[in-house]
């Protein structure tokens, strides 16, 4: 991949110092970019309202699961200033690289990854600080310069909020549907409703809500707890007539999982958490399968 170091880019991501040349690399790069959608069955934009409700655990336990079921998948982390998915699935190392592209790092046989994260130093912690032009030409980067090949699905993990991430992802991706990640609360479900509307505004199909952190079963004496309130994505999918994909309740070992890079969709035995997310993925295949 071309290294993003000029800051000084128009406003879709080409340099601006080169008249008709810059033109003509934008034009053959929404080439590439083209070529490497067409062989790509579905695409799939994890978001989120606000930071915190668990969007990309979600998005990489989704990713993990479809692999797992035999689809082909690839995880797309445009997270560039807080990059999380090589951490919740235990990858490290730099991206290889084959001639003038880029190759997803292999998470399994199934599933490829690529993050800016894995474009730095092992334990480079320096913070990213991009304008929005570059922001945009990264992730238009990894899309065109990146080895996809055929794919069932990719999973796109965007940082929270509505702004140029999920936007570039709407702009560059057009038929790629929206997954919104809440948690059962008002404060998060008031964030929510203005994703709903963003996707709207810019034509984005919604393929669904999905309520994290949901009500749990005391694991002493079975009691339902519900620390974040409950039904409350449920409640916002309907009155927004959006599809409600399910709850995923909230569970402390997600977080062990996450910290251990070991996805929680993999652990061995059935359990409660697994359970919904196995109802979410039947859902997610009945809507676009």
């Amino acid at each position: 991949m071309t290294e993003q170091t000029d800051t000084s880019r128009g406003p879709e991501g080409q340099t601006c110092s080169s008249g008709g040349s810059s033109e003509i690399a934008h034009r053959l790069q929404d080439k590439m970019i083209e070529t490497s959608l067409e062989r790509i069955k579905h695409k799939l934009l994890v978001m989120s309202g606000k930071g915190g409700v668990g969007k990309s655990s979600i998005a990489a336990n989704l990713a993990v699961a479809l692999a797992d079921a035999g689809k082909r998948v690839g995880l797309m982390d445009v997270d560039l200033h807080g990059p999380s998915i090589p951490q919740i699935l235990g990858l490290s190392g730099q991206l290889e690289t084959k001639g003038k592209v880029a190759v997803p790092k292999p998470y399994s046989e199934k599933l490829g990854v690529v993050s800016i994260a894995s474009l730095m130093p092992e334990g480079d912690d320096s913070a990213t600080i991009w304008r929005g032009p570059l922001k945009i030409g990264v992730i238009r980067q990894f899309i065109a310069d990146v080895k996809w090949d055929d794919l069932d699905f990719m999973v796109i993990d965007s940082p929270p909020g509505t702004g140029d991430e999920p936007l570039t992802v709407a702009q560059t991706i057009p038929d790629a549907y929206a997954i919104i990640v809440t948690t059962p609360q008002e404060v998060s479900l008031a964030d929510v409703r203005r994703s709903i509307n963003f996707c709207k505004q810019v034509d984005m199909k919604i393929l669904g809500l999905i309520e994290n952190m949901g009500p749990f079963a005391c694991p002493h004496c079975g009691k339902e707890i519900a620390l974040f309130k409950s039904g409350g994505g449920k409640r916002t999918a309907d009155a927004m007539s959006v599809p409600f994909l399910g709850s995923i309740p909230f569970d402390p070992q997600m977080v062990v999982a996450c910290d251990a890079g070991t996805p929680i969709v993999e652990q061995k035995g059935s359990t409660p958490i697994s359970e919904a997310f196995e109802d979410v993925i039947k859902n997610i295949k009945n809507r676009v399968l």
